[in-house]
């Protein structure tokens, strides 16, 4: 059957080719445009990132400066406090924790130890110059003594001479509950105790000799003007083959604390004291050197 023709389509059909063609072209237009568009946006956050950072080498303040402040760093080196969601920059070469302050105690003890071995060193060169003065002594008495003897004997047809006995040290001396100065101080020796293996009566403060104690009981008035001080480390003990001794200040705490280590004596006033002394088994003591000071000469007393 035949019909009429269709015009719409036809023209329809007559018009594809054109409009295909056209759709490369307007796809080409909207590509350009759309590149454009993203060339402009890049180049304006590209300006505003310049904007936003600042030169190479400063940084930009975190905070306004105070007015009151006059234009200066705010106080504490010129650090900014962190603004709310940003964090404190670590702290630069300089700014850790501040160093400790080292404790002078240590040093102090040492250098209050180091006086006192220092006067206990000078005293004992003190006292040993002393003893060889009391030597050289004793030597020029005894030559002067046997100048004549040897003389006597020397002498054509003279009998000879028979030795004498010797001396003992402490010939001659001043003994117990006698009164002997030196310096400011006038000592009597009232009692001396002797092969004793402990001394005191407190078990915690109980001292056991080496050897066998020796307690000498001493009465100390201040014969001066002036308060002085007495020490029994001062104080030494010769036994029979001129052996020197210190005392033992630990011994005798526990026998007389208030005197044991040192006691201030004020003029006209008078101490007694219990001085130990730690000898070795079979000594036999001699006699006492008494000092008012480790610097005094001293003064000797028998204790046979």
């Amino acid at each position: 059957m035949g019909g009429a023709p269709n015009d719409g389509t036809d023209l329809w059909n007559s018009q594809l080719p054109a409009l295909i063609s056209v759709i490369p072209l307007a796809n080409e237009r909207n590509a350009h445009h759309m590149r454009s568009i993203q060339a402009a946006s890049a180049r304006s956050l590209l300006a505003e990132g310049k904007q936003m950072m600042p030169p190479q080498g400063e940084y930009p303040s975190q905070q306004p400066q105070n007015p009151n402040w006059g234009g200066q760093p705010p106080p504490g080196g010129g650090q900014q406090p962190p603004q709310p969601g940003q964090f404190s920059p670590p702290p630069g070469p300089g700014y850790g924790r501040p160093p400790q302050k080292k404790s002078s105690g240590g040093k102090i003890a040492l250098i209050v130890v180091a006086v006192i071995v220092g006067l206990c060193g000078f005293g004992t060169i003190i006292a040993a110059v002393n003893s060889g003065d009391d030597k050289r002594t004793d030597k020029t008495a005894s030559s002067a003594a046997a100048a004549p003897a040897t003389s006597a004997a020397s002498a054509p047809g003279a009998p000879l001479a028979e030795k004498p006995p010797a001396a003992k040290p402490s010939a001659g001396l001043p003994g117990l509950n006698t009164p002997v100065r030196d310096g400011k101080f006038e000592f009597v020796v009232t009692g001396i105790q002797n092969g004793l293996a402990v001394v005191g009566d407190n078990p915690y403060l109980q001292r056991k000799a080496q050897g066998a104690y020796t307690i000498v009981s001493i009465t100390v008035q201040n014969i001066s003007d002036k308060p002085q001080g007495f020490s029994p480390s001062a104080q030494y003990l010769f036994d029979a083959q001129n052996r020197k001794f210190e005392n033992d200040t630990m011994a005798a705490i526990d026998l007389q604390s208030d005197t044991s280590m040192y006691a201030s004596v004020n003029p006209g006033n008078a101490v007694t004291a219990q001085v130990v002394f730690d000898l070795p088994p079979g000594a036999v003591p001699s006699h006492i050197v008494l000092h008012d000071s480790i610097f005094s000469g001293g003064v000797k007393v028998t204790l046979q």
